[in-house]
């Protein structure tokens, strides 16, 4: 049996290109991992299938720019520490449209304290994100929430295995550019291909010619479906193809987790300075996100955001130190910052089809 660990030497190689440097859509991903990473086709198709089975690897698929797509935010919930765990799971079990959902704690004193879970949403493209969070309330008991949209993204990606090696301080040459949100508008048919294109592959779908299917699942030729599909990477709405590692939580049958402790990083940076310090922030090898996001006077007026994994709670705070020392190197005032520890964690991509968000309201009697 092919090992399933994170940690062997064959599976790291693998997985540090799997995870995150395979971008935009890509006819053969599976022979463009291989490539890159110096590892035979044949033993990449047995060692991903065989992780995604052991959990290891909790998913597979292409990724979607879902800033792109749809309506998003950053929602933080209050609500009573005892409604905590079961407000958890309402959303987790009951909304696909919330990815991310994690418990989070910060040092006694911090802005926003009593905000212990946070989610991201994403919403169809016209849609009352605020409407949508005041039904999940109704649930959850939550008598609070604060949306924080993306005015901008400096980075975004996974990349956990590769990750391990950075350094803190280490960051790109130049400072990220900021990408800012906006809206595609699609056809039925690139609709059809872009659900196809998006669905998690199983581990017998671990194998060459991987779109041939999903063409026949979306009604249109392989041609077809490469056409539409290289459109919308053209228009951003494709992200990258990627092996999602159980980074967090131990995997089942190995035991192992990729890292234990994630910090969400906040900064408050003078007005009208959101893009340089955000760019200066993203360029940090560690983030795995940065954002613009203004978290208001609940959260001290931060309006920068990102996010850094490690094996050990020291090292993710050296990494938070190198950047706090880079942006006073580069003149950039923070009058507040925080790092907000996440607990218990469930990571999915969020639902974005408006045909599901019309079944998602009937199932919740609206």
């Amino acid at each position: 049996m092919p090992s399933t660990l994170p940690s062997d030497p064959v599976n790291a190689r693998i997985l540090a290109i799997s995870e995150d440097r395979i971008a935009g859509f890509v006819r053969e991903p599976f022979d463009a991992i291989a490539e890159l990473s110096g590892v035979p086709l044949s033993t990449v198709l047995e060692r991903i299938a065989a992780m995604l089975r052991a959990g290891t690897v909790r998913r597979v698929r292409q990724t979607l720019i879902a800033t792109n797509l749809a309506d998003g935010a950053l929602i933080a919930w209050r609500l009573p520490e005892k409604k905590l765990q079961a407000a958890f799971d309402f959303i987790l079990k009951n909304d696909p449209f919330s990815g991310h959902v994690v418990t989070r704690s910060v040092e006694a004193g911090a802005y926003g304290g009593e905000y212990r879970l946070w989610t991201t949403l994403k919403v169809p493209a016209g849609t009352d994100i605020g409407a949508h969070c005041d039904i999940l309330r109704s649930h959850i008991g939550a008598d609070h929430f604060e949306l924080m949209p993306a005015l901008g993204v400096f980075a975004l990606g996974v990349g956990h295995t590769r990750r391990l090696q950075v350094e803190p301080g280490d960051k790109t040459p130049h400072r990220a550019a900021m990408v800012r949100p906006k809206i595609v508008s699609l056809s039925d048919l690139e609709w059809r291909v872009l659900l196809s294109l998006k669905r998690e592959f199983t581990p017998e779908e671990i194998a060459p010619n991987p779109w041939k299917a999903r063409a026949l699942e979306a009604g249109v030729s392989l041609g077809t479906f490469f056409e539409v599909a290289q459109s919308l990477a053209e228009r951003h709405v494709i992200g990258r193809f990627s092996t999602f590692l159980e980074h967090v939580k131990p995997a089942e049958a190995s035991g192992e987790a990729v890292s234990s402790f994630n910090g969400l990083f906040h900064w408050a940076v003078p007005a009208g300075r959101e893009e340089e310090a955000g760019g200066e922030i993203g360029r940090h090898e560690i983030l795995t996100h940065c954002y613009w996001r203004n978290g208001g006077p609940t959260f001290g007026n931060v309006n920068i955001m990102a996010v850094a994994h490690g094996s050990e709670r020291g090292r993710v705070l050296a990494h938070k130190a190198a950047i706090d020392d880079h942006l006073a190197q580069c003149g950039i005032p923070v009058s507040y910052s925080a790092v907000f520890w996440g607990g218990r964690s469930e990571i999915r991509p969020s639902e974005v089809s408006p045909r599901e968000y019309r079944e998602w309201l009937e199932r919740m009697g609206k």
